[in-house]
C-alpha cells in the first residue's frame, strides 16, 4: 500500500493545497493531511476548525485520512507507516526550500518526497495571502475550499 503524508499547518487549507492533494489521489492509496502543531506559532483558525476545514472538503473521499502531530515529520511517518511525503512547489525558492528539508529527511532516514508543482491556477496562493486578506477585511472566496468557513 503506497501511502503519502501531506504536512502543513494549513492556516487555513487552500485551494492550492486542494489542487496538489487531488492530482496525488490517483498515485497513492492513501493521503495522511498532517497538520502540524508549533507551539510557537501563533494560528488564525484552532487546531479544530483547520481539521474541520479538512475534513469536511474530503468527506466523501476515503483515500484521505487527517491526523495532528508535533515534531518532526519523519518521525510521524514512522509512526504510521508512511513511506512517502508529499509537497507542492510554487515556485523556485519553494523549491530551495523544500530541496533541503527533502534531503535532510532523506539522510535521517528513508522517507522519499515527492514533489508536485502547483496548477498555474493556483500557484498564487499561500495561507498566509489568506490570512492577509481576512485581517483586512477581504473576501477569500476563489482562494479557499468552500468547507473554510469565516465567523
Amino acid at each position: 500500500m503506497k501511502r503519502a503524508i501531506f504536512p502543513g499547518s494549513f492556516d487555513p487549507i487552500t485551494l492550492g493545497h486542494v489542487d496538489i492533494i487531488n492530482r496525488a489521489l490517483p498515485l497513492f492509496d492513501e493521503i495522511i493531511i498532517a497538520i502540524g502543531i508549533n507551539a510557537d506559532k501563533k494560528y488564525m483558525f484552532t487546531l479544530e476548525e483547520r481539521v474541520k476545514f479538512i475534513e469536511e472538503n474530503y468527506i466523501n473521499e476515503p483515500k484521505i485520512k487527517v491526523e495532528t502531530y508535533t515534531g518532526l515529520t519523519i518521525d510521524v511517518c514512522t509512526k504510521l507507516n508512511v513511506d512517502f511525503i508529499l509537497r507542492g512547489l510554487r515556485n523556485p525558492a519553494d523549491f530551495e526550500f523544500e530541496k533541503a528539508i527533502a534531503q535532510t529527511n532523506r539522510k535521517m532516514s528513508t522517507i522519499e518526497t515527492v514533489f508536485l508543482l502547483t496548477s498555474a491556477e493556483t500557484s498564487y496562493i499561500s495561507s498566509s495571502i489568506v490570512r492577509d486578506i481576512l485581517r483586512n477585511g477581504g473576501n477569500v472566496k476563489g482562494f479557499v475550499p468552500e468547507s473554510v468557513t469565516i465567523n
